[in-house]
């Protein structure tokens, strides 16, 4: 049997990490309570969100002109084509920024909740070794900080699949796969953070923590990157996809992520 300090290949670690997210699901289960108030954050952002992407989608046609005004004087169908490809380039990069600043945004409003569902999880796997108690106004500023610097790495790599969305059908299809991929790392770094700011780890460290168990972040955040892209999925997604992270967190450090044996039951002895 694999030991938790053996890396697996890609596609098990992959598959690890969609397991891990399932096993985050069953808190719905276990914890139905604690799962639905840790929805209500999700709730608020997700009323911003929506009236942001309409508010782009209605506009995808103009913005769409304005940075095409040298197709003016094109022909009809090729002045078409540019603008569509501008349209579904803004969509996928824009759908990139959209699904990261929902869980920055969710997870800055929610955190107590949050770290509720978090510290349930440890709870259940025997706690945190040498936990680290940061104050909250520190933990907050620094959460905002590093949000906002995360944040700035997804604009920038939004542009990027902007750029790549021109390239005709390859690259709109080049496009989604690189942001799913790209959308789940930021999505996983920033899930998993009241679990690794729980030991006192750093932005660099938790990168490196995750970067060892590459395959199996990816799959995770890949998995809720797409769950995301569901209606209304992000909203039951959200308390499970933290509970799974804190899994994720626990695995990517050596730590055991599965429930201690119970004892069997013996009858009376002889």
């Amino acid at each position: 049997m694999m030991s938790e300090t053996t890396k697996p290949g890609f596609l098990p670690g992959f598959g690890m990490g969609i397991r891990l997210l399932g096993r985050g699901f069953r808190l719905w289960v276990t914890s139905p309570r604690l799962m639905v108030i840790g929805a209500i954050p999700g709730l608020v952002t997700l009323v911003i969100i929506v009236a942001a992407a309409v508010v782009l989608a209605l506009n995808l046609e103009t913005i769409s002109t304005f940075l095409t005004p040298f197709a003016d004087g094109w022909d009809a169908v090729y002045r078409t084509g540019i603008r569509l490809l501008v349209m579904v380039a803004l969509a996928g990069a824009g759908l990139l920024i959209f699904v990261y600043s929902y869980t920055a945004i969710t997870l800055l409003i929610g955190q107590p909740f949050f770290e509720k569902i978090s510290e349930r999880v440890e709870q259940s796997l025997g706690g945190v070794p040498q936990e680290v108690e940061a104050p909250l106004l520190a933990s907050i500023a620094r959460g905002i900080g590093e949000s906002l610097r995360v944040l700035l790495i997804t604009l920038v790599i939004g542009l990027g699949l902007f750029v790549l969305g021109f390239i005709p059908l390859v690259g709109t299809v080049l496009a989604w796969i690189l942001g799913a991929i790209t959308g789940g790392w930021f999505l996983a770094l920033e899930l998993s953070t009241p679990a690794f700011e729980r030991r006192g780890l750093s932005l660099k460290q938790r990168r490196a923590a995750l970067g060892a168990r590459r395959s199996t972040t990816l799959g995770f955040g890949v998995a809720v990157f797409l769950l995301f892209l569901v209606p209304f999925g992000a909203l039951v997604t959200m308390p499970a996809a933290v509970a799974g992270a804190t899994l994720l967190a626990r695995r990517s450090l050596g730590e055991t992520d599965r429930l201690p044996a119970q004892p069997v039951a013996r009858g009376p002895q002889p």
